[in-house]
């Protein structure tokens, strides 16, 4: 059974054209129709020519948008010894070892938006995979995420590095900011998102590997955006 929509979405989606979208058109066309009262996030979603059930055509990456996401991301470092200094001055918001790791078992704390561990620190962090793997905050070495180099790796999540997937469906979600941002920078944030997916297709995927893009806010309809163009 499909979902019901409002009225407010529904007289937006009735705007929308029966065809495909620029992106300097898409990006003013969620502005001019923004019908919440908050600041909504925009989002881009990827319809991908690949089977994740298949490991050698898993897609998935990082990306630091040039203009960030509009909010910054409380940081947590589980590392010891000098990292721990290291991580403070890079602007972590919670640092600490086993102890951490203790604390998100036993209280079932998860007020942090990303998660930076040392290679050394994952045996104790490998407890938190039920916890923290369903929510997308699982420390990974693909992702960057588990790494010596915890000052770059903090900074990075700062500055607004995003993470994409690949989900069931082969289709990738990922925000590149707020309806608050000007044209620009939206348009460059997700225009940069697109280019890091496609230079991240893998030599196994076969065929049309972008079968489609399309952009939306929290609270809109989605657009279809012109594939030839963003993937050129």
């Amino acid at each position: 059974m499909a979902a019901k929509r409002g009225r407010k979405y529904n007289s937006v989606s009735e705007k929308i054209e029966d065809r495909s979208y620029t992106l300097s058109e898409a990006i003013p066309f969620l502005r001019e129709n923004k019908v919440s009262r908050f600041d909504e996030t925009v989002e881009v979603h990827m319809n991908l020519g690949v089977d994740p059930k298949h490991a050698d055509q898993m897609v998935r990456g990082t990306v630091v948008l040039p203009h960030g996401l509009g909010k910054t991301k409380r940081v947590l470092v589980i590392a010891g010894g000098e990292k721990v200094k290291e991580a403070e001055d890079a602007g972590a918001d919670f640092v600490g070892g086993e102890d951490m790791v203790k604390k998100i078992q036993g209280e079932n704390w998860l007020d942090f938006d990303a998660v930076v561990a040392t290679p050394d620190m994952m045996k104790f962090v490998g407890r938190l995979g039920k916890l923290l793997g369903p929510r997308g905050l699982m420390p990974n070495p693909k992702t960057g995420t588990v790494t010596m180099d915890v000052a770059r790796a903090v900074q990075e999540i700062k500055a607004g590095k995003v993470e994409f997937r690949v989900d069931k469906g082969g289709v990738i979600h990922a925000p590149v900011g707020k309806l608050s941002f000007d044209d620009a920078k939206l348009s460059e944030n997700a225009a940069t998102l697109i280019e890091a997916v496609v230079k991240a297709k893998p030599s196994a995927a076969k065929g049309k590997y972008v079968n489609g893009v399309t952009l939306c806010s929290t609270m809109s309809p989605s657009l279809d955006l012109n594939v030839v163009e963003l993937t050129s």
